[in-house]
């Protein structure tokens, strides 16, 4: 069938995963819609995708689901009215939309697929009113998220005069937050791959533990933004009162993080490449490298399980697939474990997520590509060095990309990124200058280094600071900080303090770690705000993907100089760190460890002792015992969930 409502219950089993407590306390409700399959305007390859695949998350997070693909007018009201019956009761009630729509005179309007608008009178009668359904959820006493995907283009190509591109802004009632893909009045994309920019953002975030969704949202912004090279930047208008989480368990470590103890634990090869392929500059691809070298005989094999650690493996394995959406974990799940707890909704997941050769050019390029800088959650960059070693392929990917997506000009970026890893650097600096042109951000950091450079450019700091201010005035966390360090040192600008510190904060929102880092390094030093404001700095950038922040964070609490004193806390810090940095956490405590107190090396060794690691005595001293009980901590003893501050 062409036309699709559904109406999903989620059971309260194990395998919503969620804790049966919070379950019982908090009801959740959503209405989700996805229209591609149009009738009589232009059909949209990804909406019913995005549709499906936010159903599946949701239901694995609690939600009853509303659900309806390529539905017409009537179904649209019939299906909205079932849901605010439904939020009558709920205590968080969630509409997302994926779809045409656009905006007559600051009004938005969602269209079904059946729409028939040849005139500006036949908006009212032909489409849903986006304000019509927020009605109906203020009368619902939870709290309320919108979520609209639905600004790609005009869906009439210009034959109705009174529509507009893209929503217009809305948004004042309480308990709410409306998320729109890109910017009130702008157009977003489709996506090169199964889902949109968006979407795919929102799904690789919403099943991080812990994660607030003011904080989960600037994750968003931040892939998005760096997907498409600035082009599109997702917004969002709160009035909520009060956290929420979709996933209230602990935090937990990274993905990363995880992938490694998840590797470490099966010493299974296959988890090991994995782990090497997903992140090539990652803290622990050293002891990958090392695990996978074939003069280590016999380090490759897989060791038995009681069934007590054969269950932690699975319940560990299966949160990290569903978490970060890498197929090829979905797929070692179901063959590790074929009667596995979470076989069925295994399955479900893996249907929504495409074979590597399935994703299309544009995932490869970016896969290929992608400067570290411009990391997201599905993609964690390439060094250069890598990039130097793959560059004809990635040539050919990004060249295809760009042609099948001559909206984007971000795989031009990326085509001229290959091209100097290819060795051509004249054609690589006309393909910077073509996207940057077009609007690309990296395109324009990247030529602005060049040009500062006088790399195949002639040297001109003048045009440099040029190019870094329409960066930074589009958005590009990259160029604020470098103009925040011109104007601190005064490079080209007058010296400017209070707005270099503005342009870190910018940077810092837009979801920079190295901003929010160095925020927290001016503050702790009394350069820039008040000291008092470090610890807060440090503990975002930790949240933003900085792992330097976990030492920093771990000495102001053993210090007490600035913060309280908090032993305890600051020795969460440093196994926080030791299990996810690249070994300067544990370097501090054992090469250093007189710079510590004594009271916070004792409370490490007892976290250590508590997880049975460690045997000798608590006497805040290092020593041989000490370092190899961080090592069987760093190397898969890390137990998620455990030391949060």
């Amino acid at each position: 069938m062409r036309r699709i409502i559904l109406r999903t219950i989620a059971v309260l089993t194990l395998a919503v995963m969620l804790p049966l407590q919070v379950q019982a306390q908090e009801r959740r409700v959503a209405l989700i819609i996805g229209n591609s399959d149009y009738d009589l305007v232009t059909p949209l390859d990804n909406p019913g995708n995005d549709a499906t695949d936010l159903h599946v998350a949701l239901e694995g997070l609690g939600f009853e689901v509303f659900l309806g693909l390529d539905i017409t007018g009537q179904e649209m009201a019939g299906l909205a009215d079932k849901f605010a019956t439904a939020i009558e009761t709920a205590d968080v009630a969630l509409f997302y939309y994926a779809g045409h729509g656009f905006q007559v005179g600051g009004q938005n309007y969602l269209v079904p697929v059946d729409a028939r608008i040849e005139k500006p009178t036949d908006i009212q009668e032909q489409t849903v009113k986006l304000n019509d359904i927020l009605g109906q959820m203020e009368q619902a006493p939870g709290i309320k998220f919108v979520f609209l995907d639905a600004c790609r283009n005009d869906p009439f190509e210009g034959a109705v005069a009174a529509v507009s591109e893209g929503l217009a802004r809305i948004g004042n009632a309480r308990d709410f937050m409306i998320s729109f893909a890109t910017q009130p009045d702008n157009v977003a994309y489709d996506g090169s791959g199964r889902n949109s920019f968006f979407t795919s953002a929102l799904l690789s975030h919403i099943y991080t533990p812990g994660l607030d969704i003011s904080d989960m949202m600037i994750n968003v912004r931040k892939d998005v933004l760096a997907a498409t090279g600035g082009r599109q930047i997702p917004w969002e208008n709160s009035s909520l009162t009060r956290q929420f989480r979709f996933d209230p368990r602990p935090d937990t470590g990274s993905a990363e993080t995880l992938l490694w103890q998840v590797a470490a634990n099966a010493g299974d090869p296959q988890l090991m490449e994995l782990y090497a392929e997903r992140y090539p500059q990652g803290a622990h691809v050293a002891e990958v490298l090392a695990f996978l070298d074939p003069a280590n005989p016999g380090a490759n094999l897989s060791r038995d399980y009681s069934p007590q650690e054969r269950d932690a493996q699975e319940e560990r394995l299966w949160q990290l697939a569903r978490r970060s959406r890498m197929r090829p974990l979905v797929e070692f799940y179901i063959a590790k474990y074929p009667e596995g707890a979470y076989l069925g909704d295994a399955s479900r997941l893996i249907a929504t997520l495409p074979a590597e050769g399935d994703a299309g050019s544009g995932r490869l390029c970016e896969r290929l590509a992608t400067h570290p800088r411009d990391a997201t959650a599905k993609t964690s960059g390439v060094p250069f060095s890598k990039l130097k070693d793959n560059a004809l392929s990635a040539m050919q990917a990004c060249l295809a990309a760009s042609h099948e997506n001559p909206e984007l000009p971000h795989y031009t970026a990326l085509l001229a990124r290959a091209t100097v890893a290819a060795g051509d650097l004249d054609q690589a600096i006309r393909l910077y200058r073509e996207a940057a042109t077009r609007g690309d951000l990296r395109a324009m950091v990247s030529l602005a280094l060049l040009t500062e450079a006088g790399r195949g450019i002639p040297a001109s700091p003048v045009e440099a600071l040029r190019l870094y201010q329409r960066a930074a005035s589009l958005g590009s966390p990259d160029a604020k900080i470098n103009l925040a360090v011109a104007m601190f040192e005064g490079q080209g600008l007058a010296k400017d303090a209070d707005r270099a510190v503005e342009l870190l904060k910018e940077a810092a929102d837009l979801g920079s770690p190295i901003a929010t880092f160095n925020l927290g390094v001016l503050s702790r030093d009394g350069s820039a705000g008040d000291p008092s404001e470090a610890l807060g700095y440090f503990k975002r950038a930790i949240k933003a993907g900085e792992p330097r922040a976990y030492v920093a964070s771990a000495i102001l609490l053993d210090e007490g100089r600035i913060t309280p004193r908090n032993p305890a806390a600051a020795a969460n810090m440093l196994l926080r760190g030791a299990a996810e940095d690249a070994g300067q956490s544990i370097r501090q405590l054992t090469e250093n460890t007189a710079d510590w107190s004594r009271d916070t090396i004792k409370a490490v060794q007892e976290r250590l002792k508590a997880a049975g690691f460690y045997t000798s005595t608590i006497d805040g001293r290092s020593g041989p015992n000490f370092a190899a009980a961080l090592e069987s901590w760093r190397n898969g003893g890390f137990e998620p969930g455990v030391l949060i501050e």
